[in-house]
């Protein structure tokens, strides 16, 4: 079943980990799919990638390289891609980073560059993105948060601000568009196997399956089945929701 034949959607984020899983979701269930990422050789083979897996001729992929924090690059950008296409019908936001560190030790610079990436990358293509997608009385809008959003995490004040910021800002939005058939949630994962979470230890890992009652740590495509869900016309009445994919850590 195509869930998003004849769709188009912007997923940042989305060379690698559980962007390049949404975006290869998106692709085989019908969608044009562009996708905003930073590093160059990452983007050419997820381009190849959706190529090898195109399941209609007249499907559409495009690969931008795009810092999501720069107001102006990511008007241009998507202003760009409505120009082509006519239309962006769901947006996910997923670029994020960390710069972990105790608060006393935190520099201010990585608490901007967090803060940054993470949460005004979503003012910055919700704001573009919600006239046309208000006009068109339909969007789908899924901004990727995380668990420690919702619980915290000592050593993480910058990301968690971030995330948590994220599902107010959701749920906001959520509000002010849906009047317009305009949906906006969240998905939370948990601890998924992805370039951020390869660097912890044994020991630390052991720790983090000791509090998942799923008894293992998640894979992209954990995340990218639940956003696909958000995504498509089966969640059409689901809006300003915060959904968990983590395992049963956080209940």
């Amino acid at each position: 079943m195509q869930l998003l034949k004849k769709k188009s959607a912007l997923i940042t984020g989305g060379t690698a980990g559980i962007g390049k899983s949404i975006a290869l979701t998106f692709a085989k269930n019908g969608a044009d799919v562009a996708i905003f990422g930073t590093n160059r050789e990452r983007a050419e083979q997820t381009l190849k990638e959706l190529e090898a897996i195109r399941i209609d001729p007249e499907q559409k992929f495009a690969i931008h390289l795009v810092d999501v924090s720069k107001t102006a690059d990511v008007e241009q950008t998507i202003q760009s891609i409505l120009n082509s296409w006519g239309k962006i019908d769901v947006l996910v936001n997923n670029a994020g980073v960390t710069r972990d560190n105790l608060l006393m030790r935190m520099s201010e610079e990585d608490w901007d560059h967090v803060v940054d990436i993470n949460l005004k990358s979503i003012y910055n293509t919700c704001r573009v993105l919600a006239r046309s997608m208000m006009k068109a009385r339909f969007g789908s809008i899924i901004n990727i948060s995380s668990v420690i959003g919702l619980t915290g995490n000592a050593g993480q004040v910058n990301y968690a601000a971030s995330k948590s910021g994220m599902i107010g800002f959701t749920k906001s939005l959520a509000k002010e568009l849906a009047s317009r058939n305009v949906r906006a949630n969240c998905v939370a994962p948990g601890y998924i196997e992805t370039q951020m979470t390869e660097v912890l230890s044994p020991q630390i890992k052991e720790q983090i399956l000791a509090k998942i009652p799923l008894g293992r740590i998640g894979n992209p495509q954990d995340v990218a089945q639940a956003v696909l869900y958000l995504a498509c016309d089966l969640s059409n009445y689901v809006t300003g929701q915060v959904i968990t994919v983590d395992g049963g850590m956080v209940m």
